[in-house]
Order: C-alpha cells, then sequence, then structure tokens
C-alpha cells in the first residue's frame, strides 16, 4: 500500500477542516493512508475542537480579519496567515494507529524536521519538557500554538523557538493529523522541494512508499453537508 499524496487545495476555513474529516471518514480506499498539504483562500484563524469559544476570542486580535473555524481536531489557536499546513490519516490497522499520541506525534514530526534538515534548515524534535503547575505531566493546556513549545513539538536548536505543530484525532477510521509549520520561524525554504521531502519521510515511516494521487470523488452531498455544519455559529461555538 501507498502514501496517496494528493493535489494542493486552496479553501476557506470550514471547507478546509470539512475536506480533511471527510479524508479521515469517508476516503474511497480506506487502507490507504493520506497526506495533503493545502493553502487558505484568505486570512483564517483555527482552533482545537476542545476549547472554549470564550478563551479564544480572549487572546485572539479584536481587528483580526478571516475566517474562524473549530477544528475536528485538538491542540490551540493557529494563525495560518503565515503558515504552512497539512493533513495526515493513518488508517486503523496501521502499526502507528495502535501507537500512543505522543508516540505518534513524535514519528510524524522527527519526518518533519529530517525533511527541513534536508533542506539546510536547523530543526529538530522537542523532547523533554517541564511539567506544568500542579501537574507532574507534560500535557499542554489551552493555548496560542505557537507561542512555546510542547513536547515533540519541531523546534529551532539555537533558538529554542517553535517551528511546528499539530492535533490529532483518532477514532474507528482512522487517525487524523492537522499540522502547521510557522514559515516566519525558518529560513528561505523551496515549499515544493519541502513538500516533495517531508511526503517521502512521511512514506518511509510508515512503509507506505510516497505516490502522488488524484483527488478522490466524495460524493456531493456529504461534503456540502459537512462544510456547511463547519460554517454555523453552533459549531464554531460549539463550547
Amino acid at each position: 500500500m501507498n502514501l496517496h499524496v494528493l493535489p494542493v487545495r486552496t479553501a476557506g476555513a470550514a471547507e478546509n477542516m470539512a475536506v480533511d474529516f471527510l479524508l479521515l471518514q469517508r476516503y474511497p480506499e480506506p487502507a490507504a493512508p493520506r497526506f495533503r498539504h493545502y493553502e487558505w483562500r484568505g486570512p483564517a484563524v483555527t482552533f482545537g475542537f476542545g476549547q472554549k469559544i470564550a478563551f479564544v476570542r480572549d487572546h485572539l486580535a479584536a481587528d483580526l480579519p478571516g475566517d474562524l473555524c473549530r477544528r475536528p481536531t485538538g491542540g490551540g489557536i493557529v494563525d495560518h496567515r503565515h503558515d504552512w499546513t497539512y493533513a495526515l490519516v493513518v488508517p486503523r490497522g496501521h502499526l502507528l494507529y495502535d501507537e500512543r499520541a505522543s508516540q505518534s506525534y513524535r514519528v510524524v514530526h522527527e519526518c518533519l524536521a529530517a525533511a527541513l534538515v534536508a533542506l539546510g534548515q536547523p530543526a529538530e524534535v522537542k523532547t523533554a519538557c517541564l511539567p506544568t503547575a500542579g501537574s507532574e505531566t507534560c500535557a499542554p493546556g489551552p493555548g496560542v500554538c505557537f507561542q512555546r513549545a510542547e513536547l515533540y513539538d519541531v523546534v529551532n536548536p539555537r533558538s529554542g523557538s517553535k517551528i511546528a505543530g499539530a492535533a490529532q484525532k483518532r477514532n474507528k477510521q482512522g487517525l487524523l493529523f492537522q499540522g502547521s509549520i510557522e514559515k516566519n520561524s525558518v529560513g528561505a525554504v523551496d515549499w515544493d522541494a519541502f513538500a516533495e521531502t517531508f511526503a517521502a519521510a512521511l512514506g518511509r515511516a510508515l512503509g507506505a512508499p510516497a505516490t502522488e494521487t488524484p483527488w478522490p470523488e466524495f460524493q456531493e452531498h456529504e461534503a456540502e453537508g459537512l462544510i456547511e455544519q463547519y460554517s454555523t455559529p453552533e459549531w464554531v461555538e460549539y463550547r
């Protein structure tokens, strides 16, 4: 089985989030891992499924333009105006699907860091963290994604600044990653070369060679219905 590398698409926040979820739920070849990089039609901010909308609004600039959408995955608040965004689905039954969330997070970010290093950028996976106040664990709380690095995030080893983070959702269909690279935290990168190098690294880690694959045909009513759902105040203000 190959890693299906899908064509780049540009869309608004609700559509991008809906399509990522469809790739998890309704992919025509459910046993195949699939990967995509995508662009944003305009300024957009997404935030983790479990975050409270009041917290999100308190941490956004009052004049921040663009779309605001709740992700199907967890994680913090991500401003997508200057990032490189991707989604990866690992199907149920794959060895990585059965790993703990921290392990799957580490594997994906090791691939990402290796791709940046291959292109001459300083990058490494953060392998130590400090427990949060009142806790013996390093589990992150709600927050703004690129303000600080958590365990197994990708960081610049020279400055310690965070380069990339991701969020996950695991269900009976598979494991969805939604990840983001802050472009301003790295030097000049050929992003087309990065996409190819990153996908190849993921393919090796998954034991599924990266292969360019045409866009899947979803049933029209499923895509339209989910995009509409992700556009509603009920979804955005769910919590």
